[in-house]
């Protein structure tokens, strides 16, 4: 039988001051003495020393172009394409289920984020060896005397990017080109950060790769990060170089990362997000051309508007060019997002989002005939409701 520790403590605590009570009637009150400082206020969600928090994260998304499996039996093709986590269409999903625990270094510290759904499938591919349903799992120690300084070791998000795996914390629903095509989702490896000033903080990271807890190539990649947070802006800067390709230490990969955030008023906010990548490959085939470089760059523009106290509306332009074929083939590509957003109550929000993906190419499938169309459109509508000390 389960028994709640918190309940017995309280029991014990009441049947305490019925006692001290009873005791008092009997005889005359000492003169009251100073009372002692209150203990600071557990978290709402907590397990002992650890912060729990979460949420469920489920949307239908309906694609005019009606893309339909085109083989029997296999699946695959009903998607909306270029997403990410949220790329089923014409049908419910649950995008992501997530469960964290975290413990802020105090001077250690740990962090493990369960992760279930569509975007664990994307993100881990199902494979055990890039630690399956962990989105992250880190320790982190901070010296009280090292003015700041901190250390993680273990499975750690990118740096990269001006968007997140979480979609409540994003102010469009649908990942961005750029988040999808341009970044890395996660590190396996160390990372520091370090206060230089009251505004600018420094980082290094040392890591196995772009979404590789272990690698074929005995290679390093190093990430330098730089974040400058102001009042009415702030400004972050992100590198990561090292050798992707498989069982060779060969051709470097190299991305170069860049947001400028504003925050003019406490109800408006807006981005600009820019990325260039290279990725040098260790072998040219004669087959396919000059492959010898690969490299790709986009830019995106967001912006979010706090209308009422429950209601947010956000938009997001941007454009990417892929030299050659990342996304599958050489193309520009051009995306316009729309997003209103009604907060129900604290922990329950709702997303209804129009999104247009345009080619130069025709990319998109239409119906049952892949490759026909220059252009995509959806409509979606997603509810997330999530739960934890900081909501």
């Amino acid at each position: 039988m389960n028994r709640n520790p918190n309940r017995i403590m309280q029991a014990m605590a009441g049947a305490a001051m019925a006692m001290a009570f009873a005791a008092g009637a009997q005889t005359p009150a000492p003169a009251p003495a100073e009372p002692p400082a209150a203990a600071p206020a557990a978290p709402t969600w907590s397990i002992g020393p650890m912060d729990v928090s979460g949420f469920i994260d489920g949307y239908y998304s309906a694609n005019f172009n009606r893309p339909q499996d085109m083989i029997e039996g296999e699946s695959g093709f009903q998607v909306n394409q270029l997403y990410n986590f949220n790329d089923k269409t014409d049908q419910f999903n649950l995008s992501a289920a997530k469960l964290t625990l975290n413990h802020d270094p105090d001077p250690i510290g740990a962090h493990v984020d369960f992760l279930y759904g569509r975007t664990n499938t994307l993100e881990n591919g199902g494979n055990a060896s890039q630690l399956d349903y962990i989105e992250q799992a880190f320790i982190s120690i901070k010296p009280p005397k090292a003015k700041g300084f901190e250390l993680d070791f273990g499975k750690f998000s990118t740096s990269a990017g001006a968007e997140v795996i979480e979609a409540k914390d994003n102010w469009n629903y649908s990942r961005s080109l750029l988040f999808a095509w341009a970044i890395p989702y996660f590190h396996f490896g160390a990372r520091t950060s370090m206060p230089i000033s009251k505004t600018d903080t420094i980082g290094v990271q040392v890591v196995n790769g772009w979404n590789n807890v272990s690698k074929t190539n005995g290679g390093a990649t190093i990430g330098l990060t730089n974040a400058l947070v102001k009042p009415k802006f702030s400004w972050f800067l992100n590198y990561y170089g090292g050798p992707e390709n498989p069982n060779t230490t060969k051709g470097f990969r190299n991305l170069f990362d860049t947001t400028l955030l504003l925050t003019p008023t406490g109800k408006f906010s807006a981005y600009i997000n820019y990325d260039y990548g290279q990725n040098r490959n260790s072998v040219k085939s004669p087959d396919e051309g000059n492959n010898d470089l690969i490299h790709w760059q986009g830019v995106a523009f967001a912006a979010r508007g706090q209308v009422t106290g429950k209601s947010a509306l956000a938009g997001r332009f941007e454009y990417f060019k892929d030299y050659n074929g990342v996304t599958g083939f050489q193309q520009d590509l051009k995306e316009f997002t729309a997003t209103y957003e009604y907060k129900w109550l604290e922990g329950l929000l709702t997303r209804v989002e129009y999104r247009g993906d345009f080619s130069d190419k025709t990319y998109f499938t239409k119906d049952d005939n892949p490759f026909s169309k220059k252009n995509q459109q959806t409509l979606t509508v997603a509810f997330i409701a999530f739960f934890g000390p900081k909501r």
